[in-house]
Order: C-alpha cells, then structure tokens, then sequence
C-alpha cells in the first residue's frame, strides 16, 4: 500500500466549500418553478453528456471514439460539472483507480471512513504521498492545447454561464444555474462513489482488489449509470453500466444516440472482451448491507 497523509487543501476546500454555502443560504430564498427546471436541465446535461459520458466513458477510459470536436465538446460540459478540468480528473481517477486494485488501500481512495469525515477529505481535502507515485497518463490528451487551456481555467468556464443565467433569469437563474447546480453536482458525485464502494450489490469480485464496487438501485438510476459500479469495476472499458434488466443508464443511452446519429464508433459492451482480468464471478448474487465505519485511528 502507497502510505502517505491526508492535509487540508485550502484552494480546494475555498472553491467547494463557498459555492456550497452561497447554495444553502441563497438557493431556498431564491427557488422559482423556471430556476428549479433549469437547475433540472443543466445538471442532468452536463452531469450525462459531460461528466459521465465525455470524460468518464470517453476521455478516462476510451469506451467509444467520437470526431476530436465532440470529444472537445462533452469535455468542456464535464469541466462545467465543477469537479476540475479534463486533465486533472484524468488523473485523479487513475490515481484511485490504482489504489484500489492493490491488496491494500488508504482510506482516502476506499470511501471507508464514515461519511461526515469521507466528505470531508475529498471535498476539502488531497492525499501527499510518502514516496513517488505518478499516475498513469494519456500523452494525447496531456498534450492537447484546448485541454491544457481548460487546465488553467477551468473554475473561470463557469463565469460566462452565470452571466448568461442572470441576464436571462436574474437572481434565482443565477443561483439555481450555477451554485446550486454546482453544489449538488459535485457532492453528489462524492455521495455516489461513497455508496458505490461501500454497499449494494455484487455479482463479480476483483481477486485482490483492496476495494470493490458495488450496484446500487437508487444511484445507479439517478447518476446517469455511474452507480452501477460493481458492473464498471467488472467491465471498466464498457460504454454500458447498466447492464441487467431495469438497470437504467442514461448515460448509455446518450452513446448509443451518438452511435445511431454516426457520430460514436468502436463501442464497447459488456462481454468477455471488456472484462477486467481479475473479475471473478461470485456463486450467487450478494447484497453487502452498509459497513460499520472502522475506528478511527
């Protein structure tokens, strides 16, 4: 296991932590039927065409292939998610990623610390690690002008929508358009990812995976696919999460619109292909209730 310390991040928790504010005071004084829609709207755009499908499937872990402008285009709509830029989530992903597919795992990248303090770590903080560890990189995209630019501004690509929001809608557009927006998005992508590895169900395990992931009915619906994660952690390169019966993925439908439309090629599915090599089917489907939170040391 990679050792090292959680520290507070003052930048990090500066930008999370006062967005989220502005949303808990300003967002119930300013709720309008239109603010909530296009808080609605927004949201589940840039979370599934953004986020989820350009730079989780396409970026991270190259699902699909799409002409370099839409691949630019559903990367710009993640880094309005609020999480951080193309480059940056590349390799945040690629540094838990590998965490957690070793025999043991910190806490920080394991989501096993109860919530309150999980929140906190990966909202307010980072992990400096004792040694070298240097997470694995795409050259292309690291190389890319438009997202190196994205890089350097990416907390700034949200000023030109709030202004937009409020010239259009005033105040409660401006709110619900970009603070609440952002606040929910980014705390919800930690909420998914805490309950995704913490409980749900299991129909494969990652032979000595110091984490595994689990599906969950409530998030995998909701987070356009992403909670459906003992399906990803069993087949990371597959384009579907939603794999079963009334698994619903949105995100997966969006790819498979751009497959129809011609736009998305080399899609890949759920099969024996795209299964990850230490993916062990388990001898009857598991439901892990929620963990206990291990004491603190």
């Amino acid at each position: 296991m990679d050792t090292g310390t959680v520290r507070y991040d003052l930048r990090k928790s500066a930008w999370f932590g006062s967005i989220t504010l502005v949303a808990l005071i300003a967002g119930p004084l300013t709720l309008t039927p239109s603010a909530l829609a296009l808080f609605a709207l927004a949201s589940a755009f840039t979370l599934c065409a953004g986020h989820s499908v350009g730079i989780h499937r396409g970026l991270i872990h190259r699902s699909y292939r799409v002409p370099l402008w839409l691949e630019r285009t559903l990367a710009y709509l993640g880094t309005l998610v609020g999480l951080g830029d193309p480059i940056g989530l590349l390799r945040m992903h690629n540094t838990r990623d590998a965490q957690q597919n070793r025999p043991a795992c910190h806490d920080y990248f394991a989501h096993r610390q109860v919530w309150w303090r999980d929140c906190f770590w990966n909202l307010h903080c980072r992990f400096d690690f004792d040694g070298n560890f240097t997470p694995r990189e795409d050259a292309r995209v690291e190389s890319d002008a438009f997202y190196r630019f994205l890089a350097r501004t990416w907390r700034w690509q949200q000023l030109p929508w709030a202004l937009a929001f409020y010239a259009l809608g005033g105040v409660s557009w401006l709110v619900w358009g970009a603070f609440v927006r952002v606040a929910v998005s980014t705390t919800g992508h930690w909420l998914v990812g805490h309950v995704a590895h913490r409980a749900g169900e299991q129909r494969f395990v990652n032979a000595g995976a110091a984490v595994q992931g689990f599906n969950s009915k409530l998030f995998g619906a909701l987070s356009m696919g992403e909670g459906w994660h003992n399906n990803h952690h069993t087949h990371p390169r597959s384009a579907q999460m939603g794999i079963e019966p009334g698994q619903l993925d949105l995100g997966w439908l969006f790819v498979r619109a751009l497959e129809k439309l011609g736009l998305a090629t080399d899609v890949h599915t759920a099969n024996i292909e795209t299964r990850a090599p230490a993916a062990l089917r388990v001898s009857r489907p598991s439901f892990a209730p929620w963990p206990a939170a291990p004491a603190r040391p």
